[in-house]
């Protein structure tokens, strides 16, 4: 059962996520998160680094999808030095 609590935001904008919820989602100092605000609802969604498992899956994804689209390793070097010399 999703844990539910009250807070208060403060003159400056902070608002303090409740001990028990915190604790219940294994929140850690440092947490940061992605505000989305809309009408009178604020959802705050954890912004979690991928596991080195996940993050293979996107690469293995991504190749196959430049492959499919004709892509060489040679265009993919071109194109990267292309945005980082802004052009």
């Amino acid at each position: 059962m999703p844990t539910l609590s009250t807070t208060r935001m403060s003159s400056k904008g902070q608002v303090v996520i409740p001990e028990d919820v915190r604790k219940s989602l294994h929140l850690q100092s440092g947490a940061q998160f992605v505000v989305l605000g809309e009408n009178d609802v604020v959802i705050l969604k954890t912004i979690s680094r991928p596991s080195m498992s996940d993050f293979n899956s996107i690469i293995v994804k991504a190749r196959k999808q430049a492959r499919r689209a004709g892509f060489k390793k040679t265009d993919i070097a071109r194109i990267i030095s292309e945005v980082r010399a802004g052009k």
